[in-house]
């Protein structure tokens, strides 16, 4: 047994492959493994392909509609909405999180407004969002926004709260302001859970503005889907679906990467 902590980094030598790139090319092969199985259970009769179509059929509707342009229009209408609902919900999180950490008093405020409104479902209040907002493009990036602000605001104080008390000692034994302290001590020191949350937070973003576009749009993944459910285009409903699961799995990919740059202190595992 004490030799296996040895071997493990000898086999990587002997491939040629380091942790992080084996852990990429794993995380690259898997879902085209995922996608393989299904074609070969399609065809072998194991699924109703009505229901649920071979990968095959819905690539060939996939390149149908990046030929006439309606993935690209409704895609780019989705990360729109996605990137203003994430900017609207997640910067007053985050500095309210770390804010929240630093501060006792506002901590106790506050904590129990989260606590009661954080288990509301996002999608069940999405009615009352268009009483207020209307059917226009605010509608849709207030509810991203609330999505992504409880995920990005309760990691960010999660990860001030863990930031070990000596070091905001020391800050204040140096003469640290709120704003030094905050810039210098609190924010690196919750870097790690606030990438959590953002990870989390463009999750939940890209769920609810499908949701919401479903509701009231004229564009977007969440119409698309819709649409063709209402005209029963299966191909194309699994389309939107597989396009919305690429976009979370390149925003997980970017943002890993992003980690390991912005916090190289942190050894994965």
């Amino acid at each position: 047994m004490s030799k296996l902590p040895n071997s493990h980094p000898q086999v990587l030598r002997r491939t040629g492959l380091s942790a992080n790139n084996r852990d990429r090319l794993i995380s690259l092969t898997s879902p085209l493994i995922l996608l393989l199985l299904w074609e070969l259970c399609v065809r072998a009769g194991l699924v109703d392909a009505r229901f649920f179509p071979a990968p095959s059929s819905i690539f060939e509707t996939l390149t149908l509609l990046i030929g006439d342009g309606s993935l690209w229009i409704n895609t780019w209408a989705s990360l729109q909405r996605l990137f203003w609902g994430f900017l609207l919900g997640g910067i007053p999180a985050l500095i309210l999180g770390i804010a929240m950490g630093l501060n006792r008093p506002l901590r106790a405020l506050i904590d129990p407004l989260v606590a009661t409104t954080y288990p509301i479902p996002k999608s069940a209040i999405f009615p009352l969002i268009l009483l207020i907002f209307g059917l226009d493009e605010a509608s849709k990036i207030v509810m991203v926004a609330i999505g992504v602000f409880y995920p990005v605001l309760v990691n960010s104080l999660t990860g001030v709260l863990e930031i070990n008390s000596i070091y905001l000692d020391v800050g204040k034994n140096f003469g640290a302001n709120r704003w030094q302290v905050f810039r210098t001590i609190a924010f690196p020191g919750a870097v790690p859970h606030i990438m959590s949350g953002i990870k989390l937070g463009i999750g939940m973003g890209l769920i609810l503005i499908a949701i919401a576009e479903m509701i009231g749009a004229k564009s977007g993944l969440g119409f698309m889907i819709w649409n063709a459910w209402e005209i029963l285009s299966v191909e194309t409903m699994y389309v939107g679906l597989i396009v919305i699961a690429l976009l979370g799995f390149l925003f997980s990919i970017i943002i890993n990467e992003l980690e390991r740059l912005i916090v190289p202190w942190k050894k994965s595992r």
